[in-house]
């Protein structure tokens, strides 16, 4: 049976499930969406019920990176 396939929303999601999340650029380049639109999908994500976390490096240098840190409850 053929797997089904994978949308670009799945895959932001399962990068920012990651421990280590991910940052706008390497959303960028596995969806190949401009940056606004990788900032709508997280602003999207935050209005679904997912808690998105942004970090920062503490020396100030490097990127900032996105992490969902909790999902919303399922309902039944």
């Amino acid at each position: 049976m053929a797997k089904p396939k994978q949308t670009k929303k799945d895959k932001v999601r399962a990068m920012l499930e990651r421990a280590d999340g991910a940052t706008l650029d390497a959303i960028c380049k596995a969806t190949g969406w401009q940056a606004h639109s990788a900032r709508a999908a997280l602003s999207r994500f935050r209005k679904a019920g997912h808690t998105v976390e942004r970090s920062t490096p503490s020396d100030g240098k490097g990127r900032a990176r996105y992490r969902i840190t909790a999902s919303p409850a399922a309902t039944e």
